[in-house]
């Protein structure tokens, strides 16, 4: 036990837990954070010009590395803004902690007006957040961020909120640090991996789903050798993309279309094993299936299909054991189904409807000029959807996009955050013209740190999808197109390099050349409008005119 300040017990409980990066803004109720954390070597902090883009680069840093992100921000309109990076993190059970201030705490909850009051600020922020908790002395620090990643640790890891207000940041008493929170890395009891074992031993056409709690799990190379050893072949969602390369002969590919080989694949199985994933999407089994749903979440087991054991455990531990029960159960003896993968895979390719649209030549072209090591960040935009089914993969966590949550302008930020996390590796974000526009402005951080990040924006002049949806299903664009500054002279008037494509598909080129740089780098790509892709043919009912909505 030694006497220190709250801002200090925030710090060193932070250093216990292996934070080295903080990503966040100095305001005025974090003055005894900030001064705690100039004065700590471990950890580095990242000023953001937004703080919208503190939570979306503790995000990317997260699921580049596998290890939690940290945001800082002010409370109220700091954490509000901060809320939508919570969002995407939250959509992609990400693990985030973000260290938001208060108010005075004689004042919290008086609705007296003081700078930053908002009433209830916990309550705002649970939609996005798995937990939540307020510390008012110093004392009381290092237990709540113990619990705090604990949270992150155990059973989902989506984001959590801790908070303090201001005078206990600076107030001094006896404080007792914590160890850090240990990993979760729980499996489901043996009966229940016994019973799944023998349905996969006697299933015909098995297939894995792989979700990305497998990703968060750091559980790739499991989910690999599970695969290998029972001889099955792996589908894998948007968010489970990179968790298996698609090199691999296993592998079918990722992010299910509304129809195809695939599609057809996944409803005909008679097993399959969903491995960290919510498998809600257009409900992707046949009738007929048996469902083996693993995931450390149990509220999502049994939510869609009804045919379900259900395996509550991590990923990674719960692979190792069901594929130890699946050893005894004799469930490797089946003939390996990399020959029909690999027809599958040459049928796809032979048949692909979009190979002739301008997305197929632009990912193409893309895909030959990144490094196959490359961190992508794909954002809202074209390339970002048709990426999902598209975009090769052969390295693990090189992949992110934004889920459910589908936050427009995410992109650069997280990638900066990922760049962080993984200096070594070249990060590439993805975004629309209107997406980019969001948070250019931390173009200026990217300088000011030397986060190498390559940032290629399609511009189009609009919010593309939104004007070609107009277009198409209501009658003519209203207000999607925009006015856009020259992106190169941006670029370069923040210190970064600007490029500009002369065609389209030169853009593989140029991030080829701009890797090499080792530098920020923004390279435009005029473009004209894209077709909708085949994923998005299925349109809803409410993003078309009709009648007979009400029921």
């Amino acid at each position: 036990m030694a006497e220190m300040s709250g801002g200090q017990a925030v710090v060193q409980s932070l250093v216990r837990e292996g934070v080295d990066v903080i990503f966040g803004l100095p305001g005025v109720q974090m003055y005894g954070i900030i001064a705690a954390l100039r004065e700590e070597p471990g950890i580095r902090m990242i000023t953001a010009r937004h703080e919208g883009t503190t939570t979306y680069m503790a995000d990317g840093y997260a699921r580049a590395t596998g290890k939690p992100g940290v945001a800082l921000v002010v409370p109220g309109p700091g954490l509000y803004n901060a809320a939508a990076g919570l969002s995407t993190a939250y959509a992609r059970s990400s693990p985030v902690l973000v260290i938001a201030g208060q108010i005075p705490r004689a004042t919290i909850g008086k609705n007296l007006g003081g700078l930053h009051e908002v009433n209830d600020q916990i309550d705002a922020i649970k939609p996005v957040t798995k937990w939540q908790k307020r510390v008012m002395r110093p004392n009381e620090v290092p237990s709540g961020l113990h619990e705090a990643f604990r949270q992150l640790k155990t059973g989902r890891p989506r984001p959590v909120e801790f908070e303090l207000p201001p005078e206990a940041m600076v107030e001094r008493e006896n404080v007792e640090l914590e160890e850090p929170a240990q990993q979760d890395r729980s499996s489901p009891p043996a009966g229940k991996l016994a019973e799944a074992a023998k349905l996969i031993a006697g299933a015909k056409h098995p297939v894995i789903y792989a979700g990305g709690g497998v990703a968060r799990s750091n559980a790739e190379a499991e989910l690999v050798a599970f695969a290998e050893a029972t001889n099955i072949p792996v589908i894998t969602s948007a968010g489970g993309k990179s968790t298996i390369s698609d090199r691999h002969p296993l592998s079918l590919g990722s992010s299910l279309g509304p129809a195809g080989l695939v599609k057809e694949t996944m409803e005909n199985a008679d097993v399959i094993v969903a491995v960290g994933t919510r498998f809600s999407l257009r409900n992707p089994a046949g009738s007929s299936a048996k469902l083996i749903h693993i995931d450390a979440d149990p509220s999502v087991i049994g939510q869609i299909f009804p045919n379900t054991l259900g395996l509550v455990g991590d990923a990674k531990g719960t692979l190792v054991a069901l594929l130890s029960a699946c050893e005894k159960a004799g469930a490797g003896n089946r003939p390996s189904p990399a020959a029909r993968v690999a027809e599958i895979r040459a049928s796809l390719e032979a048949s692909d409807a979009e190979k002739d649209q301008p997305q197929d030549s632009l990912l193409k072209s893309l895909r030959e000029g990144t490094p196959e090591d490359a961190i992508m960040v794909f954002g809202m935009t074209q390339l970002g959807y048709y990426s999902r089914l598209h975009w090769p993969v052969y390295q693990s966590k090189t992949y992110i996009d934004s889920g459910y949550s589908g936050n427009l302008g995410f992109a650069y930020p997280t990638a900066l955050g990922a760049k962080v996390g993984r200096p070594d590796l070249p990060v590439v974000s993805i975004s629309g013209d209107g997406g980019f526009m969001y948070y250019s402005g931390e173009l200026a951080t990217a300088v000011k740190y030397g986060i190498n990040v390559v940032s290629v924006v399609f511009n189009d002049n609009a919010f593309g999808n939104v004007a070609r949806d107009l277009d198409q299903d209501f009658g003519g664009q209203y207000e999607a197109d925009l006015h856009n500054p020259d992106f190169v002279k941006l670029a370069e008037a923040y210190g970064a390099a600007g490029m500009r494509a002369d065609r389209p598909t030169d853009v593989g080129d140029l991030v080829a050349k701009a890797v090499k740089l080792e530098r920020p780098v923004l390279i435009e790509v005029p473009v004209e409008r894209m077709p909708r892709p085949k994923l998005m043919a299925a349109r809803a009912p409410w993003t078309q005119p009709q009648t007979g909505l009400i029921k």
